[in-house]
């Protein structure tokens, strides 16, 4: 195959271009790491909701597992919930937001277990967002922790798993928000969005060095996420509360409703679990939500086929 970037300058890009996504899809890979059990797992946003599942699921696997988190509280009770199932679970308080907690947390699961084999990017926060009264600091506090917090865990983590050699597997939690978009969502969209375009390009980065790369794209699971606004730090302003009787109220009362019935994290985490094993890249908890992808991926294939057009 021939190198990216050295195609001839007659050869029209769009016919038959050799994209990385090609080399991803069709190029040599590494070995795939099948077998959990004695293997090290990290999650953030450890405490509760999706990432607490899958701390449970992953000492069901026979995994160590030191989960991450902000609230200490929270943090301490789920590290004893989980001793009822492995004595191989630790607690290590954790701000994804800043880089430095993350390497610190990082630290401190090496030192408990030795190498580390999974990261779960999973700590996220919700945040409203439209066209009034936009707030810097609430745009700054949903990226940091959605999109940066990620970047930090894999920025941490990564040349540590290349390092030992023992394969791994990446796990970044996005939404379906990060699919499909949705009014007076636009920080929390956004930073999904991006966690699914650094996933996919990551995945045809790290497949050739055995280290799988999974997005979590869930809807709507049972997690405490309506109630983030606990754990805003100071630097990023008060807390933002809509009037119930705007539009942004009403979809927030109409989200938490919900998220209150929606899916089991214990269901999203046995997914992701049968991900990693598979290394499948994609993980989608709600197929009802098909129909949106297919009407937006509709709309870009038709504007795509108009630009075609003479």
């Amino acid at each position: 195959m021939r190198e990216l970037g050295t195609k001839p300058q007659n050869e029209i890009a769009w016919r038959r271009p050799s994209w990385p996504l090609d080399l991803w899809l069709h190029g040599s890979e590494g070995e795939i790491m099948r077998d959990l059990a004695g293997k090290t797992a990290f999650v953030t946003g450890g405490a509760s909701g999706i990432g607490f599942a899958l701390g449970r699921a992953f000492v069901d696997a026979g995994m160590k597992v030191m989960l991450a988190d902000i609230e200490k509280d929270a943090l301490a009770i789920a590290v004893e919930n989980l001793h009822e199932f492995g004595a191989d679970v630790r607690g290590v308080a954790c701000d994804v937001a800043a880089s430095d907690s993350v390497e610190r947390a990082a630290k401190a699961a090496n030192e408990a277990f030795g190498n580390v084999h999974v990261v779960c990017n999973n700590a996220g926060v919700g945040g409203l967002g439209g066209i009034d009264n936009i707030s810097l600091e609430n745009w700054r506090w949903v990226l940091d922790v959605n999109l940066m917090g990620v970047l930090h865990g894999i920025r941490t983590l990564l040349p540590h798993i290349r390092a030992h050699g023992e394969g791994g597997h990446i796990v970044n939690t996005a939404s379906m928000a990060g699919i499909v978009s949705a009014p007076w969502l636009a920080p929390y969209g956004a930073s999904k969005f991006a966690v699914v375009a650094m996933s996919e390009g990551l995945a045809m980065q790290l497949k050739p060095l055995g280290i799988g790369v999974t997005v979590l794209c869930p809807g709507f699971v049972r997690t405490r996420i309506m109630e983030c606004e606990r754990n805003r730090p100071d630097r990023y302003g008060s807390k933002q509360t809509p009037d119930p009787a705007s539009p942004a109220g009403a979809l927030v009362a109409q989200i938490t409703e919900l998220v209150q019935s929606g899916l089991d994290p214990s269901d999203v985490a046995q997914r992701v679990v049968a991900a990693i094993r598979e290394d499948e890249l994609y993980v989608f908890t709600h197929p009802q939500r098909r129909e949106a992808v297919e009407k937006r991926f509709a709309a870009i294939l038709a504007a795509m086929d108009k630009a075609a057009m003479p």
